[in-house]
């Protein structure tokens, strides 16, 4: 497995933005797909963003697609999601986590940070 740890939460107004951080440690990062998912309170977790190990693939959720960009930086073992034009029904908390493969199975989780969008 490896260990995650995200950051970059926290309050902003509705049209700002906020860029998280998930800092990876453990197994080689490099060849892990990596991606970001989001739950609101008395909602299920959902699926926000992915990208490919190189970077060059990447899936956005609909609701974010426009919004929310995805990137990583292998070298420093670190996935991002630059969050912009933020709505209050992006609030929730936000999870980054790794998988072995682009279809398959998360099996490394971070801890989640907190998002609160302000109408």
């Amino acid at each position: 497995q490896v260990q995650l740890v995200e950051s970059g939460g926290g309050l902003v107004q509705a049209g700002g933005s906020l860029r998280l951080s998930c800092a990876a440690s453990g197994r080689t990062f490099s060849t892990d797909v990596m991606g970001w998912f989001r739950q609101a309170p008395g909602k299920e977790r959902e699926f926000v963003a992915a990208i490919s190990w190189s970077g060059s693939n990447t899936n956005l959720a609909d609701s974010v697609k426009g919004r929310f960009i995805i990137s990583r930086a292998n070298a420093k073992n670190t996935v991002y999601l630059q969050m912009n034009s933020l709505k209050p029904e992006d609030t929730a908390v936000y999870y980054c986590a790794a998988s072995r493969s682009w279809t398959g199975t998360y099996d490394s989780w971070g801890q989640g940070t907190q998002v609160t969008v302000s109408s």
